[in-house]
């Protein structure tokens, strides 16, 4: 088709988790429990940690953090695929698209070296304790999560700029419940070598890195555990952190599985279900992993019921 036959595209077709119209009420009930709870369980976690005068330690800020990083995350995703639970036209507009996008990327990004940031913050803590509050002091955390933001904010600009980059001007119907970068390049009209590779190298040295961040911090810390002679010191030190390593493995093997595929072997519709895991399941599941079942964090939460003026004290690291 010649180039001054095509139509550029001005919105897209989000066609959702499935098409199937007896579906969309049960899918939005569904959606909107895991939203609820999501943005309940993480405006919990980062009120308590923030007011709670005995919560003022590295570890509770980095969950602070991951705490707005997951409700960022499923704020960006969840109430306008909500909304297109009710709603026949299902659309999303050029730069719509491109906003949710760019979101999604800073809390995904934000999420992976936040958790390589608590896996360092769980090494020193097990493997040097006496230098703790040296080694991750307040102006460290503030260092490490200033450039976790930094790099989030630096990467997702840069992918979404390549990946609005090229031509939509035939189909705009995506395949997904949000804008991500397969299903959008899949849409597209002209080559997509340059945001392929984008998207492919910048999502390889994320992992990369903050997987050989989180690889070496928990071989040091098992190294350390296997090194305590009595069997419930080992199954303290080991239940700091063992909640934090499924849940490690879980997020990063998601990634893995989605991003790390040459394109011809994706299978779009499988993709979703993966996105539905950690988009919405993982940030809803977050703080139970990390904090509900934590006796620092109930004791919080029990200090704040009984007596909410003792308990409180200006946030900081």
């Amino acid at each position: 088709m010649a180039p001054g036959n095509l139509t550029q595209v001005t919105e897209f077709v989000l066609m959702g988790v499935s098409d199937s119209p007896e579906l969309q009420i049960p899918l939005f009930l569904v959606f909107l429990v895991i939203y609820g709870l999501t943005v309940a369980g993480n405006m919990g976690i980062i009120t308590l940690t923030s007011i709670d005068s005995q919560l003022q330690t590295p570890m509770y800020f980095f969950l602070r953090h991951l705490a707005i990083i997951n409700l960022g995350n499923s704020t960006v995703i969840a109430p306008k695929r909500l909304v297109n639970f009710l709603i026949s036209k299902k659309t999303i507009s050029y730069y719509g698209c491109a906003a949710q996008l760019g979101g999604f990327l800073v809390c995904i990004v934000a999420e992976i070296f936040m958790l390589a940031a608590m896996a360092y913050d769980r090494y020193v803590a097990i493997c040097n304790p006496l230098r703790y509050m040296v080694v991750v002091s307040p102006q460290i955390c503030l260092l490490l999560v200033s450039l976790t933001y930094f790099h989030s904010l630096t990467t997702a600009l840069t992918v979404s700029s390549c990946v609005f980059s090229v031509s939509y001007c035939s189909s705009n119907v995506i395949n997904h419940f949000y804008c991500d970068n397969i299903p959008l390049l899949a849409l597209s009209c002209s080559d997509t070598y340059i945001p392929e590779t984008a998207v492919f190298t910048f999502s390889g040295t994320n992992l990369f890195f903050s997987m050989i961040i989180v690889l070496i911090s928990y071989c040091n810390i098992i190294l350390a555990i296997l090194r305590i002679r009595s069997s419930e010191g080992r199954r303290k030190a080991f239940s700091t952190c063992a909640s934090h390593m499924t849940a490690v493995t879980v997020f990063y093997g998601t990634l893995l599985f989605m991003y790390l595929q040459p394109r011809t072997n994706h299978s779009l519709n499988t993709d979703k279900m993966a996105s539905v895991f950690y988009t919405l399941v993982i940030p809803m599941l977050n703080p139970l992993i990390y904090s509900l079942r934590n006796k620092d964090v109930k004791d919080a939460l029990k200090r704040l019921l009984d007596n909410p003026r003792q308990s409180i004290k200006p946030m900081s690291v």
